[in-house]
């Protein structure tokens, strides 16, 4: 039996998920799990790179014990993030989040230096305060930058780690806003336009391109050799490339965002498209991901801490289910990203310090559906596509009433059953690698193995 093992890290959690082919179909099997999350450091939102690496080798060596050893690795995680390295390849402290308020200000910052549409133009993403180049411009301003020698995005520096080898890989890059979306590499004019020292990056691989073997102190650790791999390293970027898409189909990867956009052969810059807010991120063969970022799961993950997770999510989908509360909020409003208590900031956005829980789970939840409404309205005006359906994956697929309501709210029908979406994008890749398939093939292998049903 070949086995491919996934590394799927996401902002809460991460997990080790084997991947093989029987009987035509591919079965997934998760061997490793472990918590992920922001720390406080000196006043700024930090990961804990070393025992992220830990916790990758440790859900590696597992696939030892139980003998089921992968013949490839691959690694994909949230997008934006980075780890930059010194001349003598040593991190560069600390490792700061996309959350942390840093960035407040900074795109106005760059605006005075390369105007917002003459950048969109060019790169075509998103407008968002956590973009790796809001980021780099932070630590620029700080002197940090000028100690750096390499730049890895988060997927590629736990790759590094395993395998003593750099790379850096082209949908993660997408999402930063640094990679030009007609050449598909790093725009070295935007780079040197602010100061950025463009030697700091590597040309950039596509999905399936070997990294390198296990080093030899890995190989001791856990007790065997393989090969790492270059997935999609944007966890997005992996959930799409698993979807199998139609022509009129739209895609929601629904975890702690909900990204939701369409696949299209070119990048759609625009200007109406710059003021929806849409990005173009890169994804397998090349094919972008056309597509707008809105706070998903994060808003029930921080409403459940809140609650010291006194409730279960079917409890709190219960709850909402039974109110009649029907006002919104804008799911991407700056009070929710990183509050306190994101039930008070729900509250205070709605000018109801008293309202109900139950009414506070209802208003995310009819929110949240309604900005997916707006979302497939705004990608059919935006690429004259016809949407007649709505493909949901990942986590966030699970939550049945959410789902009926996308369906309700925006008239179109919806589909699920491809809840480990990211895994099995990361998954293909490696297929992809060892197997010499292409994007369309493997979208058959999935239609084979997994039960994709529409939401009554």
């Amino acid at each position: 039996m070949t086995y491919y093992l996934a590394v799927d890290i996401g902002a809460s959690s991460g997990r080790h998920i084997l991947g093989y082919i029987e009987n035509d179909k591919l079965h997934l099997e998760e061997v490793y799990r472990f918590e992920n999350r922001l720390n406080t450091e000196g006043g700024q939102l930090t990961w804990e790179h070393d025992r992220l690496a830990e916790e990758v080798i440790a859900g590696i060596r597992r696939c030892k014990e139980i003998g089921k050893l992968p013949k490839t690795v691959a690694i994909d995680t949230w997008g934006v993030d980075y780890v930059l390295l010194d001349e003598n390849e040593k991190e560069i402290l600390p490792v700061v989040g996309d959350r942390d308020s840093r960035t407040d200000g900074v795109p106005e910052q760059i605006d005075q230096i390369i105007p917002a549409k003459e950048l969109y133009a060019k790169i075509g993403i998103a407008r968002n305060n956590f973009n790796t180049i809001y980021q780099l411009w932070c630590d620029k301003q700080s002197g940090k930058l000028e100690k750096a020698r390499h730049f890895l995005m988060m997927p590629e520096y736990l790759s590094w780690r395993l395998t003593g080898k750099m790379a850096n890989e082209y949908t993660n890059a997408t999402t930063g806003g640094l990679v030009n979306a007609e050449t598909k590499q790093w725009d070295t004019e935007v780079l040197e336009t602010l100061g950025i020292d463009p030697s700091i990056f590597l040309p950039l691989s596509v999905p399936g391109t070997p990294i390198g073997e296990f080093s030899e102190a890995i190989q001791q650790e856990v007790g065997f050799n393989a090969t790492v791999i270059c997935a999609p390293s944007h966890d997005t970027a992996s959930a799409v490339a698993a979807i199998p898409l139609t022509d009129d189909s739209m895609y929601i990867s629904s975890g702690t965002w909900s990204l939701v956009g369409v696949e299209n052969p070119v990048a759609v810059t625009t200007e109406e498209a710059l003021a929806c807010n849409f990005t173009n991120e890169g994804g397998v063969e090349y094919r972008f991901r056309f597509l707008k970022n809105i706070m998903g799961m994060w808003l029930f993950q921080n409403i459940r801490k809140n609650l010291d997770k006194k409730y279960t999510y079917d409890e709190m989908m219960e709850m909402a289910m039974a109110s009649d509360f029907t006002e919104l909020v804008d799911c991407n409003h700056p009070a929710s990203v990183a509050p306190e208590n994101m039930i008070q900031a729900i509250r205070e956005v709605l000018g109801k310090p008293d309202l109900p829980l139950g009414d506070v789970l209802a208003c995310v939840y009819l929110s949240l559906a309604t900005s997916y409404k707006n979302a497939a309205n705004e990608l059919e005006r935006l690429t004259g596509k016809k949407i007649n359906c709505i493909q949901i994956v990942g986590g966030g697929s699970a939550d049945k009433y959410l789902n009926r309501l996308a369906g309700t709210v925006s008239g179109r029908k919806v589909f699920t059953g491809l809840k480990e979406g990211t895994a099995t994008g990361n998954l293909l890749s490696q297929i992809m690698y060892d197997q010499h398939w292409d994007l369309t093939t493997c979208r058959e292998l999935v239609r084979r193995s997994f039960e994709i049903k529409e939401v009554n």
